[in-house]
């Protein structure tokens, strides 16, 4: 897979990407990442992307002319077609679902905005879907950039040294949260591992393990939890978990 990122920092997009997983994919191969500077296509002596908005008000919008050609410069790099992507507050939320869709492409170009924004023309002509991290205003897309290439970049074949690590993570599979995980000292003052854990019983551990992804996932995120569509199994799992937790009133999000 190749990323290709336009940002007036493309040394913070190369620092995110050097290390643990995303790092580990560019060696093997597994991704190409290469950041673009509208600056370098800048012209007159000041190098200029930005200007004041019409209509007046405060801050600078990136303009059209340095976006375009680098933009041009990018995709000439690779015949690949690939999507443009915006990283905007604006933009639809990021999710798993989302980032698997993104995983499968050849190719993806990442606009990282600055100041105000991006000219909305620019937007219009040339991006093809506007991407949220999150309802919250970052000073740039340079971080929003590197969350996505890295969601995206461990979903690659061979990334991860163990595939199963992706398949088991929150919000994959049917969207529960993951279940706790624990490892050695299986004692210790903070407390003591789970008895199931340690049993070699994989039939009781599987059950444990789901037991808990259903009921995490019914105190944290309730609107993850559709319990219409749950097995039989899975809602008395859940019912039972309920129980040791002293009943459904104490289902509310963020409670223990």
């Amino acid at each position: 897979m190749r990323i290709d990122v336009l940002t007036l920092f493309p040394e913070f997009i190369a620092q995110a990407a050097a290390v643990g997983v995303v790092g580990r994919a560019q060696e093997r191969g597994l991704l190409a990442l290469q950041g673009w500077n509208p600056r370098d296509y800048a012209v007159g002596g000041y190098r200029r992307v930005d200007d004041r908005p019409f209509g007046g008000g405060p801050g600078m919008v990136m303009m059209i002319e340095p976006l375009q050609a680098c933009l041009a410069a990018a995709r000439a790099a690779d015949p690949a077609p690939a999507p443009v992507i915006y990283l905007s507050p604006q933009g639809r939320p990021l999710t798993q679902k989302l980032v698997r869709e993104l995983a499968t492409q050849p190719r993806l170009i990442l606009l990282c905005g600055r100041y105000e924004g991006v000219d909305e023309r620019f937007l219009a002509a040339e991006v093809d879907q506007e991407i949220s991290i999150g309802d919250y205003v970052l000073s740039g897309g340079e971080l929003a950039a590197a969350v996505v290439i890295d969601a995206v970049a461990r979903l690659q074949d061979g990334a991860l040294n163990d595939a199963d690590s992706a398949v088991q993570d929150s919000f994959e599979g049917d969207g529960l949260l993951d279940c706790p995980h624990y490892t050695h000292p299986s004692t210790h003052p903070l407390g003591e591992v789970p008895a199931v854990l340690r049993s070699g019983d994989h039939a009781a551990i599987a059950r444990w393990r789901r037991q808990q992804s259903l009921g995490r996932t019914w105190l944290r995120r309730p609107d993850l939890l559709d319990e219409t569509r749950l097995s039989k199994a899975d809602r008395a799992l859940l019912e039972a978990f309920r129980q040791e937790r002293g009943g459904p009133e104490k289902g509310e999000p963020g409670q223990p």
